[in-house]
């Protein structure tokens, strides 16, 4: 079998979230991604002004709406778009993925404190979270399900208990990376895509089981409120990607001019912007995303830029070059807080390596496959090539207030170990 490489981007055929490629070689991601050069943006963003004014508390005695939040990622950017330029009253939620670094706590502070919000955080208790993650370790090679689940349910469950029907969401992965949909479509968050891509096909109830321990109680926390409570309230989610042209790392910039948004170097990207809070994301968590899907999240990063025509198609390949095969800085630091050994993890992990690219050689040592793939001709590159207009490609590495050695600490919210 051969594997499709885009003649654009460096998406591959078999990508997680399904991807179609045209005549030219050409993926569905880059071609929705050329809607953000034709849209009116000025137009979108009126009509989520309209949007916002529809779910404008007039009492006073609520909030507006909840925007979800982390330590990283987008969220002072999609809190500074709410509050200060639509004026709304957000109430912020987090859920605490207890993999936390110290720039990602003092990340979620200085946002609360710099647009003066009220946060809500969830902390699950440690014990419970550990149990979940070597059952999705086990049976899906995933020790990040409770981070996604908590991160996309409890936002939900708070909209039903204040009767805040709005959540703001900031980019909807599919339309941005996969090109799932069209920004014209103004997708919603729903709970089918949830399970079936989020939390890749297994909903909280699903991971009851006797083996693992895990009772209805463990799994509360992540279940999704019943359809007449979210009826009830009419909860909807919008995505700000289908109103706003979306650019994170020229986001993340404007914010750390602004608010003093803290940057700090990751294990297997380039990206110093994204996920900052979470010692496992661009770590451990990546280093199985490429086990079993054939890429990590340098390719997301680099194909992000490739398209936003700051980096040329080589640069970016240089970039996965660098970054794909380096092991994970934090695997001991995680076999501790779980409690398993480093051949256990293994062991468990290569029950989920996809056979398309691994193979055992005749040492039994693990091999990736790069012959399985099927790469786009020059002239194809050529003619889907994308001229650079932008000429700072660089990310800014701001100065670390606090040492980010993570060996021998851990740093948890609420609850302990």
């Amino acid at each position: 079998m051969k594997v499709r490489i885009c003649a654009r981007c460096l998406y591959h055929s078999l990508h997680p979230l399904n991807i179609i490629f045209d005549e030219e070689g050409v993926c569905s991601g880059c071609r929705v991604h050329e809607e953000k050069d034709i849209l009116d943006w000025v137009e979108r963003g009126e009509k989520l002004r309209k949007i916002l004014n529809q779910y404008r508390n007039q009492s006073g005695n609520n909030y507006d709406c909840i925007i979800p939040v982390s330590g990283a990622r987008d969220s002072y950017f999609i809190v500074h778009t709410i509050k200060n330029v639509y004026g709304m009253n957000p109430l912020l939620v987090t859920y605490n993925k207890q993999y936390n670094t110290d720039v990602g706590i003092r990340n979620l502070a200085n946002l609360r404190i710099q647009f003066d919000c009220d946060l809500i955080t969830l902390s699950v208790n440690p014990d419970t979270l550990k149990k979940i993650t070597r059952a999705t370790l086990r049976k899906i090679g995933s020790i990040y399900w409770h981070c996604i689940a908590g991160q996309t349910v409890f936002p939900v469950q708070i909209a039903v208990k204040f009767k805040i029907p709005l959540i703001i969401w900031g980019v909807h992965q599919g339309i941005d990376q996969v090109g799932m949909f069209s920004h014209l479509d103004e997708v919603e968050m729903t709970r089918k895509y949830r399970k079936e891509h989020d939390l890749m096909g297994y909903e909280a109830e699903d991971l009851i089981d006797e083996f693992d321990e895990i009772t209805e109680d463990d799994v509360k926390p992540f279940c999704y409120p019943d359809d007449k409570e979210l009826e009830q309230v009419g909860v909807r989610g919008i995505y700000l990607n289908n109103y706003i042209r979306w650019d994170s790392k020229a986001q993340h910039e404007k914010m750390i001019e602004l608010y003093g948004y803290e940057t700090c170097e990751q294990t297997r990207t380039f990206d110093t912007y994204n996920d900052v809070d979470c010692w496992n994301y661009s770590d451990v968590h990546d280093f199985i995303k490429f086990l079993k899907h054939g890429y990590g999240k340098v390719t997301d990063h680099a194909t992000r830029e490739i398209r936003l025509k700051r980096i040329t198609r080589e640069q970016g390949l240089k970039l996965v070059e660098k970054y794909t095969c380096k092991e994970p800085r934090n695997l001991e630091l995680f076999l501790n807080w779980l409690g398993i050994t480093k051949n256990a993890f293994y062991y468990l992990i290569n029950q989920h390596r996809n056979p398309i690219f691994w193979e055992r050689d005749e040492n039994w040592k693990w091999r990736f496959k790069y012959e399985v793939f099927e790469y786009p001709s020059g002239e194809e590159i050529e003619k889907a090539r994308l001229h650079i207009t932008e000429k700072n490609p660089d990310f800014i590495l701001t100065n670390p207030k606090i040492s980010s050695d993570y060996k021998d600490r851990y740093i948890i919210i609420g609850k302990g170990l």
